[in-house]
This record gives C-alpha cells, sequence and structure tokens, in this order.
C-alpha cells in the first residue's frame, strides 16, 4: 500500500532492503561527522589537525581516511588554498562594527578589544589571543597555545568574563578571523550577554587600539632574545602583562598612570556616576 501510495516501484524497494546501511559505512558517516565539525569550528586546520580533533571527540581513524574523506567532501584548509591577486578573502562577519575606529569609553567593561598574535620559538609558533579593555588598557584576558584554533578565542573571553565579573552589554570587538567567527565563540559571546563586533579585513586601523598592545609586546619581550621553548615563552609573556604592562608601565593617555592605579582610582568614580 505505502509503495503504491508513493508511487515507487516494488524492485528498487526491495533491493534497497536487502542492501541497506551497512555498519562500515555507518562508521564512516561518525567519521565524516566529526571531521566536518571539526573543520566548521577551525576552519584553518588541515587534514591531519582535523584527525587529532576526530579522535579527541571519540572517532579514530588513520590519516589516510581523514584526508580522503576531506578530499571527497571538499574540506580544505583555508590557509591552503590560493590566494587572489588582492590577498587574504574575507570572511563573512557574524556582527556589525559597532565601534567604527572610536576606541573610547568612559567606564570599565563597556569596551572591549580583542586579537590573536604569533611569535616564534625554537619548538614552533606560539599563539596569544588577548582581551583588552579600551578604558584603562589593561588586558583583562588572555588564552596561549601551540595551535590557533577557536579554542583559544574562547579562553581569553572566558577568562575575561571571570575576571571582570557582571559584564552584560558589553561590546567585544575582533576583525574577521575565524577563530571570532566560529561557532564556540558566538556561542560565548551570547552566553555572557555580550554584544559581538567585528571589523572589516586587513584593515589595521579598524582595531588599532588593539594593534598597539602587540606592537608593545613585540618590542619589550619577543625581540629581545630568540625563544628556545614555548614554556619560556608562556612564561614571559605573562610576566610581562601581569608585573610590567599593568603595575609599571604608565600611560599618557591615562594621566601616567598605570592601568591598575588607573582603575583604582577611576573606577568608584564611574560607579558613582552611573
Amino acid at each position: 500500500m505505502s509503495l503504491r501510495v508513493l508511487k515507487l516501484s516494488r524492485a528498487p524497494f526491495y533491493r534497497w532492503r536487502r542492501h541497506s546501511v551497512t555498519a562500515t559505512e555507518l562508521v564512516e558517516a561518525h567519521r565524516a561527522n566529526a571531521l566536518f565539525d571539526a573543520h566548521r569550528d577551525d576552519p584553518e586546520f588541515g587534514h591531519r589537525f582535523l584527525r587529532d580533533e576526530a579522535e579527541a571527540s571519540g572517532e579514530p581513524m588513520a590519516e589516510r581516511t581523514a584526508w580522503r574523506i576531506c578530499r571527497d567532501n571538499r574540506w580544505w584548509s583555508t590557509f591552503g588554498k590560493k590566494r587572489g591577486r588582492a590577498g587574504k578573502q574575507p570572511g563573512p562577519p557574524v556582527h556589525d562594527d559597532k565601534v567604527r575606529r572610536d576606541f573610547t569609553a568612559i567606564q570599565a567593561n563597556e569596551l572591549w578589544l580583542t586579537d590573536i598574535s604569533e611569535h616564534p620559538t625554537s619548538e614552533g609558533k606560539l599563539y596569544l589571543c588577548a582581551v583588552k579593555d579600551v578604558f584603562s588598557g589593561r588586558i583583562v584576558g588572555y588564552s596561549i597555545d601551540s595551535r590557533m584554533k577557536s579554542r583559544l578565542a574562547v579562553n581569553a573571553l572566558e577568562m575575561a568574563v571571570a575576571r571582570r565579573g557582571d559584564v552584560a552589554g558589553c561590546v567585544v570587538h575582533s576583525d574577521r578571523g575565524s577563530q571570532f567567527r566560529s561557532r564556540k565563540y558566538v556561542a560565548a559571546i551570547r552566553r555572557h550577554y555580550l554584544i559581538g563586533s567585528m571589523g572589516r579585513v586587513s584593515a589595521a586601523g579598524d582595531n588599532a587600539a588593539m594593534e598597539s598592545f602587540f606592537a608593545l609586546l613585540q618590542k619589550n619581550v619577543l625581540n629581545r632574545k630568540a625563544w628556545r621553548t614555548r614554556d619560556e615563552l608562556r612564561t614571559a609573556i605573562i610576566t610581562w602583562i601581569e608585573r610590567t604592562y599593568h603595575r609599571r608601565r604608565r600611560q599618557a593617555r591615562l594621566g601616567r598612570l598605570t592601568p591598575i592605579e588607573y582603575e583604582t582610582i577611576m573606577a568608584p568614580k564611574t560607579a558613582l556616576a552611573a
């Protein structure tokens, strides 16, 4: 009766019944799902990194298998694609630009900036994602890892939220990097009731205040020596942020105060004004 209603032939239907989904095809589908989830979260990953992520989620497979599945589905690393003449192609923004180069804030947790930088060591690259409060220039959150994946940006944001408390309504501005467009990062923005904002691609001025912090880090830490290990550089970065940048480096725009001093003096005043 069902075949007649659906206007299906009996022979193809029973042939399909005899050759339904096999156990091998089911395993292949689970592996493809795991690889796709990893690719969607971190589109810059090649098949080797995607395989590692799939294995961590409970779907182990050979490297050749991961390569074949990625090839068949055209899940290529964004870094592996040929660039056009104009250079890097923009990714689709997930937030509007709510800052428009106005890097000012009259109170803490009004506007945060975030970005990622990479630094070489003899062991390989080390990536830093930092979150800066425009009000005082303080680095309220940061994350350091050997891989530039969405978790790097999420961890920095989570650290900032944990440190600052009630941050609902704060604007978080970034570029259009894949880490800031990932599902995990967007979900973290929404979970903490933050407001996402994104600048344009290849427009350094759209996040100039954050770039100035990385320029200071480059001059005061990274360029001072050749770093042998990632742990050595990680310790140096954290020490410079927490001890020097926050507590010893006075800024002209803050009235020659350090970020910690400025927040200690100004935060009670802004709270009373509110």
